[in-house]
This record gives structure tokens, C-alpha cells and sequence, in this order.
């Protein structure tokens, strides 16, 4: 019976040299998110059938992102490697927006707060549609599972 969704989720944490307080509260959360609802189907048959559950390890090789699919069992099936040129500026606009969000989190009226959430949501979504046109053709996901990876795919990009 096909279970297409993720089982577990890992980071490379090697990839990842600073992190503030903020964003390790986004990872738990789009962490948690992603495992409590997520729609994942990888297109490749496999000569047994398998359709699901998956693990996932997402990595940045080589200047490219590394989704690593495993079987529940922790059997490989295969790397999903996508170069990471398109993202660059949908990651660097998602951190500059984010900073300002927590900043006005501090600071701001909240009139202001829900101005920068707007945009920080428009940014986000338009980064999720991004990641999955790259996706098409090799893995199915679907549009919270595309946010939350993609929230994932920052992380891996924060330098100190």
C-alpha cells in the first residue's frame, strides 16, 4: 500500500556553522510540521513497488543540493541533486525579510509586524512554488511540504 510521505527528516549538520536562536525555532518547527503532514512521492518506480514511507537527508554537496531517499528501513533509493543557482536569491530575500520580521517582533506596532509577516509569507510561498517546479518530474510534493523544505534548505545556507 503506497505511503507517499516522510517518516523522518535529517539535516547535514556539518553543512550548518551558525544558527541564532530564531532560526533553530524554524528548523524544530518546519521540522515538526513537515513530519505531522507532508505529501512526498519520489516519480521513479521501484521494481518492488515500494511507494513510501521515506527518510530524507538534505545536504548541500558541491554547491548543490543533496535530497538523500531512504526506505522506512533505511534501504537507499536514490539522490535527488538540483543545483542550487535558482535559490540563491529567493534564500538571501527569505533571511533578509526574516530578520527584519524578528526585529519588528521586538520592536515594531503591530501593524508593522503583520506588514513584514505579509512579505515574509509571499516570499516564502513564492520560494515553496520555486522548489517544486525544480522538483517536478522526480518527486511529488505538495505545497506545505514544498514550504517546509524549503524552510530546511535555508537552515543548511546560514554562515556565521
Amino acid at each position: 500500500m503506497a505511503d507517499p510521505r516522510i517518516l523522518d527528516v535529517t539535516l547535514d549538520e556539518r553543512t550548518i556553522l551558525w544558527r541564532s536562536a530564531d532560526i533553530e525555532q524554524e528548523r524544530r518547527i518546519a521540522i515538526y510540521d513537515l513530519l505531522e503532514d507532508n505529501h512526498f512521492a519520489p516519480q521513479r518506480e521501484q521494481p518492488d513497488g515500494y511507494a513510501g514511507p521515506y527518510k530524507l537527508h538534505i545536504s548541500v554537496e558541491e554547491g548543490r543540493l543533496a535530497l538523500a531517499i531512504k526506505r522506512a528501513d533505511d534501504r537507499p533509493l536514490e539522490t535527488i541533486v538540483l543545483g542550487l543557482a535558482r535559490f540563491r536569491r529567493p534564500i538571501r530575500d527569505y533571511f533578509a525579510i526574516c530578520d527584519s520580521y524578528y526585529q519588528a517582533i521586538r520592536n515594531a506596532t503591530p501593524a508593522q509586524i503583520e506588514t513584514v509577516d505579509m512579505a515574509r509569507r509571499g516570499i516564502h510561498n513564492d520560494s515553496a512554488e520555486l522548489l517544486r517546479t525544480a522538483l517536478e518530474g522526480k518527486i511529488d510534493v505538495d505545497f506545505d511540504t514544498a514550504r517546509r523544505l524549503f524552510t530546511l534548505i535555508c537552515v543548511l545556507h546560514i554562515k556565521g
